[in-house]
């Protein structure tokens, strides 16, 4: 049997060690660059979920930006949306809609104004401050029109706004009108008679409670509220009246509350004539360019809003002394 060398048998197994570790370095250096480029991608795509986040976050927090409103050196006619209902905590409300029309005419290449309107009305305080607004706007700006297109509806206090215009455009089948006043509610006396229920109820001030759907309805607290509705229903009349003058062909029934089509409304005087936000801009403005001036509410101040109205509807409910 040969015999074999012991310094052959070292030399194979220094080899061999060394090999080994030649592996295991290219091993963990892989690692260490596969590492590498995974935290890289990490840290990208990290990067990339935050610009998108924020993103996100600016165009909720913030309005949206206007990129017609930012290119105004046209002449154009300005657009106003009055849409939804009208009231304090709603989009469409005074102050929204008085800034918007404030921007419109602060605008030099302003030729004319249009409210876009599609509302079922609201708030007559709120569609009451609009309609001085638009007025005084007119005395001011005497050569500066202001047209309403009404698209799908324009109801009680949005005809009361609308009413302020120089003209009012429809659709043929546009809903416009309702020149009335409501107050509604709900009655629960003969709910709580089968219920066993028992109202306890102490004000200081015979008609604090007036009107409390628990209670039983007294006429003379009704016949009361009747009066304060018809008086708001001839501040309106008033308006229409005054906004419309000779145009108005009345009838017994145009002020009880009743709605017409547009086609219709033409007849009664109600409404001027059919079109669009785009006829009336080109035909009767003069002018292709539209700039939409409605001004949007930060999301965190309508977040705020209704959040105060939550803990004052709370607060309210509490059984204690209030002049709430």
């Amino acid at each position: 049997m040969d015999h074999i060398p012991e310094n052959s048998n070292s030399q194979k197994s220094s080899t061999s060690s060394s090999w080994e570790r030649t592996v295991l370095e290219k091993l963990a250096f892989s690692a260490m660059h596969e590492q590498r480029r995974a935290r890289r991608w990490s840290v990208f795509f990290k990067s990339l979920m935050y610009v998108y986040l924020t993103i996100i976050v600016g165009l909720l927090v913030y309005p949206k930006l206007n990129l017609d409103k930012s290119d105004t050196g046209k002449d154009h006619a300005a657009v106003v949306d009055l849409v939804g209902m009208i009231a304090e905590d709603q989009n469409a409300n005074a102050k929204t809609i008085i800034g918007s029309l404030r921007d419109a005419v602060k605008d030099k290449n302003t030729k004319g104004i249009i409210i876009h309107a599609n509302s079922p009305g609201g708030s007559p305080v709120q569609a009451s401050d609009v309609y001085d607004e638009i007025r005084a706007i007119k005395k001011e700006h005497p050569d500066l029109p202001i047209y309403t297109v009404v698209s799908d509806m324009c109801a009680s206090g949005c005809y009361y706004i609308a009413a302020a215009s120089d003209k009012i455009f429809v659709n043929q089948a546009s809903i416009i009108g309702s020149i009335g006043v409501l107050m509604d509610g709900f009655g629960f006396v003969n709910v709580m008679d089968k219920l066993g229920v028992e109202r306890r109820l102490l004000t200081a001030g015979a008609h604090k409670a007036m009107l409390d759907p628990f209670s039983p309805v007294k006429e003379n607290e009704t016949e009361y509220m009747r009066g304060l509705l018809n008086e708001v229903h001839q501040q309106f009349i008033k308006a229409v009246r005054t906004g419309r003058g000779d145009r108005l062909k009345e009838t017994e029934d145009m002020f009880s509350g009743l709605v017409w089509t547009g086609e219709s409304s033409l007849k009664l005087g109600i409404a001027d004539a059919l079109g669009n936000d785009d006829f009336v801009a080109k035909e009767i403005i003069g002018t292709k360019k539209l700039v939409n001036f409605t001004q949007e509410e930060l999301l965190i101040d309508r977040i705020a809003g209704k959040l105060g109205a939550s803990i004052e509807y709370a607060l309210k409910s509490v059984n204690k002394i209030s002049f709430l």
